[in-house]
């Protein structure tokens, strides 16, 4: 490979974007990059010219640039928040809230799942899709609630696609989601460290980061990832505006996600939809930290169990009956 051709700078693009050099040229050194056998500006990675405008370019490329988030200074943060408020107004005519709220010291989140008070209504499941900016397409679910037989504490045993009345008798109903494990093996998992384990104890995912490996999927015994197989369709007037960076932004197309303990909630001090959903109070959510906390009380004064203990992973997500 000769050692004249180079990649474009990023300056370089941004001069062009405000107009200091020729389309032609910068074109030009594009294809360059591309016939150098450049991984990141091949077709498709590239923000298209053709149909953007000009600030949209400019801010498209900004966001192609940009570091991981676990790199970022909170200055860099707020600017990749505000190019995607940016954005979706220009593409989209749409009004985002779109927050970088980090960990809140002193707090590490906890959740607790009431076998004997779950019903299998599924106001959880709803809430989570509407709260979260799921796939109406191909009906993607964070959460799944199997009807369990008595008897029976591994979900896999259950009937997670059932379509009839509920209640049904000498049945119980079990919750699975992402448990947000202390020791999560599917962050060991990830060869580009697209996700982590936050202060708080949320599990998260960069979306710009993951490349759809699905590495962290086979890696998770709970069946909590998800991978996103086609470009997310949700009808616009159901578009949750207010949304976080590492939480329920519209997912780009081939891409993990998962629960994320609704952190655009939960980070403002609010409780995750599905335990706001919630008709019987089935969900518990609280600081592991603050020994007044609802899941403290639950851990201390109810039988409670974790799933796969055997496998030391560690999650924060308890299952417990009255």
């Amino acid at each position: 490979m000769s050692s004249d051709k180079k990649h474009p700078k990023e300056s370089d693009i941004i001069k062009f974007l405000e107009g200091d050099s020729s389309r032609r040229s910068f074109i030009k050194n594009l294809s360059i990059a591309a016939a150098a056998g450049s991984a990141a500006l091949t077709t498709g990675c590239i923000p298209s010219l053709a149909e953007a405008s000009t600030e949209e370019m400019k801010l498209r490329w900004q966001e192609f640039f940009k570091k991981h988030y676990r790199l970022m200074t909170q200055e860099e943060k707020d600017a990749a928040v505000g190019r995607l408020e940016r954005l979706a107004k220009l593409e989209n005519n749409l009004d985002l809230q779109m927050g970088s709220e980090p960990p809140i010291d002193g707090v590490l989140y906890g959740y607790g799942f009431n076998i004997t008070r779950c019903t299998g209504f599924m106001e959880c499941v709803t809430a989570c899709i509407k709260e979260n900016n799921l796939d109406r397409k191909v009906h993607t679910q964070y959460i799944r609630i199997f009807e369990m037989e008595p008897g029976k504490l591994d979900p896999s045993t259950g009937d997670g696609q059932y379509y009839h009345e509920v209640p049904v008798d000498n049945k119980f109903y079990m919750g699975t989601q992402c448990f947000h494990c202390e020791n999560a093996p599917c962050t060991k998992a990830c060869p580009t460290k697209a996700t982590w384990k936050e202060p708080d104890g949320i599990v998260v995912v960069d979306y710009d980061w993951c490349i759809g490996c699905r590495y962290c999927q086979a890696a998770c015994p709970y069946y909590g990832r998800r991978f996103n197989w086609g470009k997310p369709e949700i009808p616009k007037d159901e578009i949750n505006t207010k949304q976080h960076y590492l939480g329920n932004r519209i997912r780009p197309m081939g891409k993990m996600e998962k629960c994320t303990f609704c952190i655009q909630r939960t980070r403002k001090g609010r409780l995750p939809a599905c335990v706001e959903a919630c008709p019987t109070g089935a969900r518990v959510f609280g600081n592991l930290l603050d020994p007044d906390s609802e899941i403290r009380y639950v851990l201390k004064h109810k039988k409670v169990f974790r799933m796969k203990e055997e496998l030391e992973t560690d999650p924060k997500f308890w299952y417990f009956i009255d």
